[in-house]
């Protein structure tokens, strides 16, 4: 348990923001199977930008249970303050700024991970966003720019002596991308620097190595990205885990058609019919990536164009009868 300004988390595994996965549908499902807090997806600084479908759709913070944590991204100060008032007069409860994404079109406008070279904007950042809204910020950062170029325990030092009330670190320089193996001696340096809760981020993807990551770095949190995308028990196991020491049994299959549908359901309604169900089939694809038949019925599936003959589509596949399916197609 720990706590975030007023707001206590009790649960050790948090969900990572992530563009395109964590809406309002994702981040109400996570919550409900156990995560303790979750963050939505990136919202561009630039809030002139925010009339689009896009940014419409990432500022709903609908019936979503507290803490609303919504994470903002640019390079411009003024701009960073301006986009944190917004967010908090919008509903949200925690501001979180992204220093760690790595893709090329965010750090090509000198965001996300991209910032970590430039300490002193950092400072301005923070310095700025802190003082333009009188709700938590939290920041998200990677280890550094790159293996020679390791800063983040200087930059937490920094955030914390500014005032930000948390810190998630992704295992990996920004120069890494997602390559190689996460490390944790870095994170785990942080958090024997500074005293506010830090998440531990990159290739958690079990309880027991959420444990082994937390025992190592003495981290807050572990926080989940990637390793939750079509599977989002792993927040109810990993929770389970770390509290009682043994392994709730896989969710059966009655149950992942069940919350599947569930999350559909919840896509069609935000998204509406047809934009949804365009949406539902990457999820689908997460979903069912390590299910038997499940490719020649993803290539199928990807080609369905409404709501209702994608409900039936997984009725066939969940029911074992995709096979006969497939043969009389």
């Amino acid at each position: 348990m720990f706590s975030i300004g007023s707001y206590t988390i009790d649960s050790q595994v948090i969900l990572a923001p992530m563009a395109g996965v964590t809406d309002l549908p994702f981040r109400r499902l996570c919550k409900r199977l156990g995560a303790g807090m979750v963050v939505s997806e990136m919202l561009t600084a630039n809030h002139q930008l925010w009339h689009s479908r896009k940014s419409q759709k990432r500022m709903i913070h609908l019936d979503e249970p507290a803490p609303r944590s919504v994470q903002i991204a640019g390079g411009d100060p003024q701009s960073m303050a301006e986009a944190a008032r917004l967010s908090a007069d919008q509903g949200a409860q925690i501001i979180d700024l992204n220093m760690g994404c790595p893709a090329k079109k965010v750090c090509n406008k000198a965001a996300g991970s991209a910032l970590l070279r430039d300490e002193a904007l950092v400072k301005s950042i923070l310095e700025a966003v802190v003082a333009a809204v009188d709700i938590p910020v939290t920041l998200k950062i990677r280890t550094g720019w790159s293996p020679d170029q390791r800063n983040g325990v200087t930059i937490a030092r920094m955030a914390e002596s500014i005032g930000i009330q948390a810190l998630a670190v992704h295992g990996r320089t920004r120069e890494d991308r997602f390559m190689g193996n996460a490390e944790y001696d870095t994170i785990a340096e942080i958090v024997s620097a500074i005293g506010i809760p830090v998440f531990a981020n990159g290739d958690v993807t079990s309880p027991q190595q959420a444990k082994k990551v937390l025992d190592y770095t003495g981290a807050s949190a572990v926080m989940i990205g990637r390793a939750a995308q079509g599977n989002p028990w792993i927040f109810r196991e990993i929770d389970h885990f770390l509290r009682h020491g043994n392994e709730l049994p896989s969710a059966t299959k009655e149950e992942r058609h069940s919350v599947l549908l569930e999350h559909l359901d919840a896509l069609y309604t935000f998204y509406g019919q047809e934009h949804g169900a365009r949406i539902a089939r990457k999820h689908v694809g997460w979903y069912l990536a390590a299910q038997p038949e499940s490719k020649s019925f993803r290539k199928f599936f990807n080609q369905i164009e409404t709501s209702d003959e994608q409900v039936v589509a997984l009725g066939h596949f969940f029911s074992d009868s995709w096979v006969d399916h497939e043969v009389a197609a």
